[in-house]
């Protein structure tokens, strides 16, 4: 891996503010809103309309949110298989390549894999997991709104939509967008906790649930199976067999229009499965996009090549090959939020108390359809001043310390994710507050974004801090096309780039790096 020092001379245009500004994409610690927290809580209490489920005792939903943890963590075993039996399957039959054709048309169903979410299993999914996977599903359709500033979706596909979490989190990026929203998920148990916990919400989109693609492919006319937005969060490793996972993935790329997102849990074995499919979808578009290269009429050949293609829009800083495959590392990110009052009741600890906040792993990709805008990279043609420049320049005026600000400039940032715990956090609290559950969320305004063209790279892991000195891994471009990429160790010292160094003291994992 190889070691980059950034160095600098003098700053004409780009202000440490608006770079930080572009840059974050992470978020300290999440509070999930208080109408989901409200809605929860309301169908734990249960019975209701949707369920036949009648309320259960704490101790027994206490045993149930256990096993469903251990069958979790069952599926990882299940994916650590596959790989070995895909290879060893393709060894006993080499002529079974020659099926490829065929392979395609396979109607398949998931989560066939000894895990059957029945009514009490949705009901310690809803108390245990629904806030981590709407916390993740939250932070990855943020980043696609930053991103993508002009994005709007209307019409959504939400594949193995379970109980919801991914259609809250759409509500809360873009509430005011959604039209038509189509639910595939083949428990009916899931199904009808999905419908109890958006019984009171107002203003909803016109929502209709499936079984599985073929369902909603029959019923729908071809028109109206585009979507503007795709999303599968945490279903692909409940798919047993690789064959039937890219089978899937290559159904929920025909329905759709611009952009489908992925995300899985952030374990090596999720993070091999989104990276498994993002090669697949990239490999699909450019042979298609050589094919169409190679067409007879060049008008419409023109034409239609601007149409194809697929290109990443996050997390990825490239389209080319992922550099951390054979680095022994995996690609995932964190999110911490804070535990509602249902999960620290349901969850139990090793013998210590039950912290406050837990933090969600996950990995994820989001793609578009079409070509790679080209953007000037952030740092094209800026010089900074090094530190010693900077106090030349300095103005007699500016020699007056305030001590407020230089006792908060020495303090040091920690590292988020590896900070103690020694706040018990009630995330509860907004609850007393007269708060209208079906009040819309206004759209909050971001001025500053991070253009898709290139040059921003991405922080894989913490960044370490050594004194004034502060060394990152990047995973970035290395082409102004974003045609291939590199995985390397960025060190940013205080002496020689003071802006740089001001805007690496208050970047974290999962954030970008304009270099």
């Amino acid at each position: 891996m190889a070691t980059t020092s950034i160095h600098g001379t003098a700053q004409k245009v780009l202000t440490p503010e608006t770079l930080r500004s572009a840059a974050k994409q992470s978020s300290r610690c999440l509070v999930v809103p208080v109408r989901l927290r409200r809605a929860i809580k309301k169908y734990l209490r249960g019975p209701n309309s949707y369920s036949s489920l009648p309320k259960l005792e704490e101790p027994y939903l206490k045993r149930k949110v256990l096993r469903l943890s251990q069958s979790l963590n069952e599926i990882k075993s299940i994916n650590l298989q596959l790989t070995a039996t895909t290879s060893k399957e393709l060894v006993e039959d080499p002529l079974k390549s020659a099926e490829q054709s065929k392979r395609w048309k396979i109607k398949s169903s998931y989560g066939d894999i000894g895990l059957k979410y029945r009514d009490d299993e949705t009901v310690a999914y809803v108390a245990a997991r629904m806030p981590a996977v709407y916390s993740a599903c939250y932070r990855v359709l943020k980043e696609v709104r930053r991103r993508l500033p002009g994005f709007s979706p209307s019409r959504v596909l939400d594949f193995g939509a379970g109980t919801g979490s991914a259609f809250w989190a759409l509500r809360e990026v873009w509430p005011n967008s959604l039209e038509k929203v189509n639910l595939v998920e083949p428990s009916q148990p899931m199904q009808r906790a999905g419908q109890s916990l958006i019984q009171d919400l107002k203003d909803l989109p016109a929502i209709h649930s499936y079984e599985s693609i073929q369902a909603l492919t029959k019923n729908i006319n071809k028109s109206g199976r585009q979507h503007d937005l795709v999303i599968a969060s945490y279903v692909l490793g409940e798919i047993p067999s690789l064959k039937d996972r890219v089978t899937i993935v290559r159904q929920l790329w025909d329905l759709t229009q611009d952009v489908l997102v992925l995300v899985e849990p952030g374990t090596p074995e999720g993070s091999n499965i989104i990276s498994q499919m993002r090669s697949h979808i990239l490999w699909m578009e450019k042979r298609k996009f050589r094919k169409i290269k190679d067409g007879t009429n060049e008008a419409s050949t023109d034409l239609t090549a601007r149409k194809s293609g697929a290109f990443i829009v996050a997390p990825c800083a490239h389209d080319g090959a992922c550099p951390l495959e054979k680095t022994g590392k995996y690609c995932h990110f964190v999110q911490r939020l804070e535990r509602t009052s249902t999960q620290r009741v349901y969850k139990r600890s090793k013998g210590e108390p039950l912290r406050g906040f837990e933090d969600e792993k996950f990995c994820f990709v989001a793609i578009r359809r079409g070509q790679r805008p080209r953007e000037p990279w952030p740092l094209d043609g800026m010089k900074f001043e090094t530190l010693k420049e900077q106090r030349t320049s300095r103005k007699l005026e500016d020699l007056e310390i305030d001590y407020d600000d230089l006792i908060k400039s020495e303090q040091v940032d920690v590292i988020p994710y590896e900070e103690p715990d020694p706040v018990t956090y009630d995330s509860d609290f907004m609850e007393a507050d007269d708060v209208d559950d079906n009040e819309k969320v206004e759209e909050e305004e971001e001025t500053t974004r991070a253009d898709l063209g290139g040059g921003w790279g991405r922080i894989i892991f913490s960044p370490v801090r050594r004194g004034r000195q502060i060394s990152m891994d990047v995973c970035r471009s290395i082409k102004p096309d974003a045609s291939e990429g590199a995985f390397q160790r960025v060190v940013v010292t205080q002496s020689k780039n003071p802006t740089l160094h001001h805007q690496a003291r208050r970047s974290f994992w999962g954030d970008l790096w304009p270099f």
